[in-house]
């Protein structure tokens, strides 16, 4: 621990495999003497990332947030104070509903140093584990991230039945009957192709198969449950419908195919 002032460096972790790591978030974790972590981040590689270090558990589940928001604002900020090198170690980006910003806000009302260290989201990551592309030529020039925490308004499936491109919810498991329905109300084909990937690059990645009509069916059938993403687009047909390479990781990843069936 460094005398005076302490910082607070927000890392992050990337979508769980201590493999997607940046250099910066391992250098930031060797050197820190506390970190506090989330469930998805890394956290069952952290005793050899940061062998100095106290490690706290401030991780959220759904429905069930221990350690309140604001009550790990403060735990950051009172180890700065000590003196201590904090990192905050997040899943996927810290600025992609991480509530990073909050974070970094409290630590700049503290008068606390504050960087952060970008991560791979699992927004992108996860789709391209289950060999599903966010963007393709000729099939899909944009995407859109959505978190799928609380329910979507009227205005917003609105919008997003008519932007056209990839849809890709985070967070979206319990949400998911209320989304797709949304959508078909406002518009959107009902045919359109959509993938939940649970767990992913973790050994146990499943990917299951549905169309927007049938999402909630094949999802329930199959016993679906976060952490999960879900990608609703056309871009899912090349995972699903004969791209070489898609079909070689989805057949790694232990895909369900529409009738819930393994593959």
């Amino acid at each position: 621990m460094t005398a005076g002032r302490g910082s607070v460096t927000l890392v992050g972790g990337g979508p769980g495999d201590p493999d997607l790591l940046t250099v910066a978030a391992v250098r930031a974790l060797g050197e820190a003497d506390v970190v506090l972590f989330d469930r998805l981040a890394p956290h069952q590689a952290l005793a050899e990332l940061a062998p100095g270090a106290a490690l706290i558990d401030v991780g959220k589940r759904p429905g069930h947030h221990p350690i309140p928001q604001q009550e790990i604002e403060r735990l950051l900020v009172a180890h700065a104070q000590a003196g201590a090198r904090v990192v905050r170690l997040k899943g996927g980006d810290p600025f992609v509903f991480g509530r990073g910003g909050e974070e970094a806000e409290a630590c700049r009302r503290a008068g606390i140093p504050v960087r952060v260290v970008p991560g791979v989201t699992s927004a992108i990551a996860v789709p391209g584990a289950a060999g599903i592309p966010v963007t393709h030529r000729e099939v899909s020039r944009l995407f859109t991230v959505v978190s799928g925490h609380a329910p979507l308004s009227d205005a917003e499936l609105e919008h997003l039945a008519g932007l056209g491109g990839t849809i890709v919810i985070l967070m979206g498991v319990s949400n998911l009957p209320s989304i797709t329905a949304g959508l078909q109300r406002f518009g959107m084909a009902a045919t359109i192709p959509v993938a939940v990937v649970e767990r992913g690059f973790a050994a146990a990645q499943r990917t299951t198969f549905a169309e927007l009509a049938t999402a909630r069916a094949v999802a329930e059938r199959a016993g679906v449950v976060s952490p999960a993403v879900v990608v609703i687009g056309e871009v899912v047909r090349l995972a699903r419908d004969g791209d070489v390479e898609a079909s070689a990781a989805l057949a790694g990843a232990g895909a369900v195919l529409d009738d819930g069936r393994a593959r």
